[in-house]
């Protein structure tokens, strides 16, 4: 049963589970007599009311702050929530008067490092573990220098479970890439698949336009000129021959016209895989149901921007939802991005942007940027069309209606 539960998964029934399991130690500290304690108990029964309401505080902080952990964005929110989360655990140990709130923060140290910054989940970790020292000289009785050992001690206890949850987090990152990676592979795959056919299908009708056609052409001019000088039931045959020698090379002429409109690249099979799998994101795709592009360099800038598109979406915008609308006349196809991320004040344009941009630009594109605080990017790209390399329905006649890509992390 665990093989079937993902690793983020089961890091957050464990982390409950070591919650559930410190209630009991809890239950005896705050249910036993006082006299039974020894110096202190009495204030952990008077305690008792804080006590608990630390150690559900940190329970519903933790199933908060864990639920979706690596598939979603961390907010302001949920880094204000850790703070509570290591609170709590420490009011655990000041109103019990006992260390197990240092055990929590191993649990702490286990997620910290899929929610802050490594410096700061050392820092937090570090101050955590030293605050607790007047808990070790109240309530345990240990001298200064023992309850700074102690501390010292979960100090190492806490570096461990760090570093293993760090170790999880980057390997869960490392599949990220690698998923992505997958999925652009596919896409270029899928383009050079479509290149290939195209260009086998002009390398086709060449070759029956420059062999099959060459000849015919001779031949109805030698039939042309053997029916002057032949009389009678000959010409009549020869007449025939004629016929059916045009017949044949009209023939070979509309299979050639059919061969080269039928050489465009179809851009649905090329961009859905790139919206296949996205973590804490989802990806619409609305594009005409024949999606068919004549020019494989165009339609490679259109693979490069839409994979650039989706990538700072998951990595800088903080977007749950992308929409990616693409639209096309006789000049131009065009691609309208919109996410529901954080936004920002200004457009700043990275290493992305200035790329789609270039790309763009080399066939004398361009590319309008719109953003707002907490109202997401809007991205607007137009890719002009060359006269011989026009975008088209792959089936005239047929209406060209919406096609949308759900996929689900």
């Amino acid at each position: 049963m665990i093989r079937h539960l993902n690793h983020n998964r089961l890091l957050r029934i464990a982390g409950l589970f070591t919650w559930a399991v410190i209630g009991l130690p809890l239950l005896m500290v705050t249910m036993a007599p006082a006299e039974q304690l020894g110096e202190g108990g009495q204030r952990a029964v008077l305690d008792s009311w804080p006590t608990w309401t630390a150690w559900a505080l940190f329970g519903l902080s933790y199933g908060w702050l864990t639920r979706g952990l690596g598939e979603r964005r961390i907010g302001r929110f949920d880094q204000l929530l850790v703070l509570l989360l290591a609170g709590s655990a420490i009011g655990i140990s000041y109103y019990s008067q006992t260390g197990l709130g240092s055990i929590l923060l191993m649990v702490v140290a286990c997620v910290l490092p899929w929610l802050l910054p490594v410096w700061m989940g050392v820092a937090l970790l570090v101050a955590c573990e030293f605050v607790i020292v007047p808990v070790y000289v109240r309530g345990l009785d240990f001298t200064v220098a023992e309850a700074v050992l102690q501390a010292a001690l979960y100090v190492g206890f806490t570096g461990f479970v760090f570093v293993t949850g760090l170790v999880a987090r980057q390997q869960a990152q490392a599949r990220e890439d690698q998923r992505r990676l997958n999925a652009e592979l596919r896409a270029t795959r899928a383009l050079l698949a479509e290149s290939v056919r195209a260009n086998e299908r002009v390398r086709i009708s060449r070759e029956l336009h420059d062999l099959l056609g060459h000849h015919l052409t001779a031949l109805s001019l030698n039939l042309e000129i053997a029916s002057h000088l032949t009389s009678g039931q000959a010409q009549e045959h020869v007449g025939q021959a004629q016929t059916l020698a045009k017949l044949l090379l009209s023939d070979v002429r509309e299979a050639v016209s059919q061969l080269r409109d039928d050489d465009a690249i179809d851009m649905r099979a090329t961009l859905l895989p790139l919206a296949e799998h996205v973590p804490s994101l989802r990806v619409d795709m609305d594009m005409p149901v024949h999606f068919m592009v004549d020019d494989p360099e165009r339609a490679h800038v259109l693979l490069r921007c839409t994979q650039e598109i989706i990538t700072n979406a998951v990595r800088h915008s903080g977007a749950a939802l992308l929409r990616l609308r693409y639209t096309r006349d006789a000049h131009a196809i065009h691609l309208d991005a919109r996410d529901d991320g954080r936004g920002a004040d200004t457009a700043r344009a990275g290493n992305g942007l200035n790329g789609i941009r270039e790309r763009l630009a080399a066939y004398g594109g361009a590319l309008q940027v719109e953003t707002a605080p907490d109202h997401g990017f809007v991205l607007r790209l137009e890719l002009p069309l060359a006269e011989d390399g026009r975008v088209r329905d792959a089936a005239p006649g047929i209406a060209a209606g919406g096609m949308t890509a759900d996929p689900t992390p």
